[in-house]
């Protein structure tokens, strides 16, 4: 199902020699079919098939694999299926606020925002949290998940509702009637529909071409938060996402037919913006969750990060604005008293990024038996499974994106993170064939 040659073209392209890719460090020359057999068996697995997955590890601050395996689109008949190139793009889930994060981060460095601001002096009005009206929300509680503010109101709305309406009208739904700004960690959407709306009053620009502007044309980057601003090209190399649930009795079917979810454009073109006011209501872009990216696009993000915010010679982020990205602005009690872990899943998170210490047992562990301490964000929506996680000290990273899942993730669980086990038997399996030399896929 894996088209070995257009990922070989992929890893040419950005510069990947055939030995490098033919033998990574320390498999012999054999590893290279290992591992695309190793990774093709967990895409065909007949109880929890995955629609599509396009991986890729970097090694010492450069790319050591990447591949692609099974369909972008599925059709009726085998002959209609599309598989995934290096190009495809995904629409990476919660990794999208990771990258909305550097963006935003972008903006700090040329004066226009500050973490520690009154959010409301960006936004026009005032967002306070009723039960602690007293306590300013700032980027800096938004982009840590410790606002107060909740996603059971909602997290998204079209482009004729205004944000400053919606969380107006919301009432309690949309706070935390228990903790004050700044004082406990719960993960929420929501946040991130706010910081798109003090981007865009900050700068005048659309979300989604405003994040062009700031990250994706500055790496020549192809994708982006809404497929209107799409190429005829990009469209056409867009996963659509699947499940293998049906839509009237969400009943999990693994051995049934793919359902898309997601980004199905053949069947529901991108949504018109004509009526959209740009600083009303950024959540129609979904900083959230919603940019389109391959797998190589977000490798370069990440040589970008590890190369300290440089990228061919040019200064995209200070050294300083990553470290303060990347420091620890929230870690876990020990008696868990200030935040919601959601099963050990986050235990610590820096500004828009997850820190995973690999401690055996506490559920945010990425790979199985060995210390892989990374930064970086999961994501899991409409079927899409996502990950972006970098190891900072030793200059090694992956990225993961599964563009469908098969089976009911309740009834596969993890069995050493909160994770399902379908990405954890992936990341292993990466890991252990293209970064630790010290392992071996047999």
């Amino acid at each position: 199902m894996h088209n070995k040659m257009t990922g070989l073209l992929g890893l040419l392209l950005l510069g990947t020699t055939w030995s490098a890719l033919a033998a990574p460090p320390g498999s012999g020359k054999d590893q290279q079919p290992a591992l695309d057999a190793a990774l093709s068996a967990i895409v065909d697995d007949a109880a929890h098939p995955l629609a599509s997955l396009s991986v890729l590890a970097i090694r010492n601050g450069k790319v050591s694999y990447q591949q692609q395996f099974g369909y972008r689109h599925i059709g009726a008949t085998l002959a209609e299926n599309l598989p995934v190139t290096p190009d495809t793009l995904f629409r990476i889930a919660s990794v999208s606020k990771m990258m909305t994060t550097l963006g935003l981060l972008r903006l700090v460095e040329q004066g226009k925002l500050s973490l520690d601001q009154d959010v409301g002096m960006y936004l026009g009005f005032s967002l306070r949290n009723p039960h602690f009206p007293q306590r300013p929300v700032t980027l800096r509680s938004l982009l840590s998940h410790t606002s107060s503010l909740r996603d059971a109101g909602g997290y998204a709305w079209g482009p004729e509702r205004r944000l400053r309406d919606v969380l107006t009208a919301g009432g309690d739904a949309m706070w935390d009637s228990n903790a004050a700004p700044g004082s406990y960690f719960s993960y929420s959407n929501l946040n991130w529909g706010v910081i798109g709306t003090v981007m865009e009053k900050v700068t005048g620009e659309r979300f989604d071409l405003l994040m062009r502007r700031l990250l994706l044309d500055p790496m020549q980057l192809r994708g982006g938060y809404h497929p209107l601003a799409f190429t005829a090209d990009e469209i056409a190399n867009t996963a659509t996402l699947y499940r293998k649930r049906t839509l009237d009795t969400e009943e999990w079917r693994p051995h049934g037919p793919w359902i898309a979810q997601a980004d199905d454009f053949d069947q529901h073109p991108p949504a018109a913006m004509a009526s959209y006011v740009i600083g009303s209501n950024a959540t129609v872009f979904s900083p959230t969750g919603g940019l389109r990216i391959s797998a190589a696009g977000l490798g370069t993000v990440m040589q970008m990060l590890l190369d300290g915010g440089r990228h061919e010679g040019k200064q995209l982020l200070l050294p300083a604005s990553i470290a303060l990205m990347f420091g620890r602005q929230w870690q876990l009690a020990p008696d868990a008293r200030n935040g919601n872990s959601e099963r050990g899943l986050y235990r610590a998170w820096g500004l828009g990024n997850q820190q995973f210490d690999a401690v055996a047992g506490q559920g945010n562990g990425l790979v199985e038996g060995a210390s892989f301490s990374a930064v970086g964000h999961l994501g899991d929506a409409y079927g899409l499974v996502s990950a972006f996680v970098l190891d900072f000290k030793h200059r090694n990273g992956m990225v993961m994106l599964v563009g469908g899942t098969g089976s009911d993730p309740e009834r596969y669980p993890g069995m050493y993170s909160a994770m399902g086990r379908s990405e954890e038997r992936i990341l292993t399996t990466l890991y252990r064939g293209a970064i630790d030399k010290h392992e071996s896929l047999h």
